[in-house]
């Protein structure tokens, strides 16, 4: 927890989306009491519901309130005014950015932080580009800080890597849910990404409630029908469980927030979920499936050596499984003693009350880039033209094509994820974990 250095201390914390709400609530939470903390969420296509905001911001110190939406004009107007000492940036990348964009670059700013709301092993070199202004960059392993940094060095960017717990891993309070507790699988919006293999997976929740018929087995998503998330979902768990010709009563869909399942769960399983931390934090027995493979796409690199990767069948027989304990140590259970982000931060801080902060850095000037930000704004900001730079027809014409991608934007990462630049950013990755140190 960073200390109060400073009671009037002033923290403004930008969210997006579902995901990004729940981890800037919960890092946010770390900062003194004392200090005026605020939290707003970007107006945008991707905003989440009024109940995924409640479920985001359960058990943080702004459980209960109604995050302000704002506009990226509202944002600028907030920091110029307002001129919070701290500015946490817990959003996707290019809302990172966008933000970015009406950020003063100059001595007086605040002291910048980002990071990612769960796993970040593999890393992709855009996750890093779109980050690449922040003083604070947060990581939450040791394992993630190596890959980091020595992915951050391949790019040429500078290693800003501070380590920090998962601010949401709980430990269990009271004695852990007996047998009969359900079982309880974290959905995904991009893995597995296919219908015939998300099919085939709820084939295999169905089998395993059925051969448990005393036990509800649980599919916990993160979206009703309309809602947003912050990965686009092509295919709902929702559909493809009501499309089961043989549906055990037991087999159900629920939201809510995912620590009060855990609370109640006998079990837990996933392809690759954070929620899977969450899991392990709380001594939940588990299984992360490897149907699909094992690898960058399946965002499950990181579970090679933890103990819990297994098949389908292995779920069905009810044959889950512990973390390895050695494994733990360097993947997300260090001991907090470790942290740095905070000590950072406080040092940051105290350099821009004595002299100021040195610039940030920005993305390198072209029309290109010119033109990526006013895109990037479109869909962080549904009110973002108001960045001056290009005319105001001109800055309208991209616009409505951003608007027009974004409209698309399924059918544009299934052709991004399969494209050249994709296939770049997935062999950076595969070779990044390969050849960054090891423990």
């Amino acid at each position: 927890m960073v200390s109060p250095t400073a009671a009037t201390t002033s923290v403004l914390v930008l969210t997006d989306t579902d995901s990004y709400v729940k981890w800037g609530a919960a890092l946010a939470s770390g900062f003194p009491p004392a200090w005026d903390v605020r939290l707003v969420i970007a107006r945008s296509a991707s905003r989440p519901s009024s109940s995924q905001v409640a479920d985001a911001l359960a058990g943080t110190r702004f459980e209960g309130r109604e995050p302000q939406v704002v506009g990226l004009g509202e944002l600028r107007s907030m920091l110029l005014g307002g001129r919070p000492d701290v500015l946490v940036l817990a959003a996707r990348g290019y809302t990172v950015q966008a933000a970015m964009s009406v950020v003063e670059n100059v001595p007086d700013r605040p002291v910048v932080v980002t990071g990612l709301p769960g796993v970040g092993v593999p890393v992709l070199p855009y996750g890093l580009e779109f980050r690449r202004s922040a003083d604070v960059f947060i990581v939450h392993s040791r394992r993630e800080l190596r890959e980091f940094t020595h992915a951050s060095r391949r790019l040429g960017l500078p290693p800003r890597f501070e380590l920090a717990r998962l601010p949401y891993l709980r430990a269990r309070h009271g004695v852990r849910a007996d047998d009969d507790g359900p079982l309880v699988f974290a959905a995904q919006a991009l893995v597995p990404a296919g219908r015939r293999e998300r099919a085939a997976l709820v084939e295999r929740l169905a089998a395993a409630a059925r051969a448990r018929p005393d036990r509800e087995v649980v599919i916990k998503i993160r979206a009703r029908a309309g809602e947003a998330q912050t990965h686009h979902e092509q295919v709902p768990y929702e559909d493809l469980v009501d499309a089961l010709d043989d549906r055990p009563p037991n087999l159900v869909v629920r939201t809510g927030p995912m620590h009060e399942h855990l609370e109640r769960a006998s079990g837990f399983v996933t392809v690759s979920s954070t929620a899977l931390l969450e899991a392990i934090a709380l001594d939940v027995p588990s299984i992360a499936l490897d149907d699909f493979g094992v690898g960058v796409s399946q965002i499950n690199l990181a579970l090679t050596g933890s103990g819990l990767v297994g098949s389908g069948d292995d779920l069905v027989r009810g044959e889950l499984r512990s973390a390895d304990a050695r494994w733990c140590e360097d993947n997300y259970f260090h001991d907090p003693a470790e942290d740095t982000w905070s000590t950072r931060v406080e040092d940051l801080l105290e350099r821009r009350r004595r002299g100021g902060l040195e610039p940030f850095l920005e993305a390198p000037g072209s029309w290109r880039n010119g033109v990526r930000r006013v895109i990037y704004r479109q869909f962080s900001f549904t009110d973002g033209s108001g960045q001056g730079g290009l005319s105001q027809a001109a800055e309208r014409s991209v616009v409505q094509a951003a608007l027009w991608l974004n409209q698309r934007r399924s059918f544009l990462i299934r052709t991004m994820w399969r494209s050249p630049h994709g296939a770049r950013a997935m062999e950076f990755a595969r070779e990044n974990s390969a050849t960054a140190p090891r423990a």
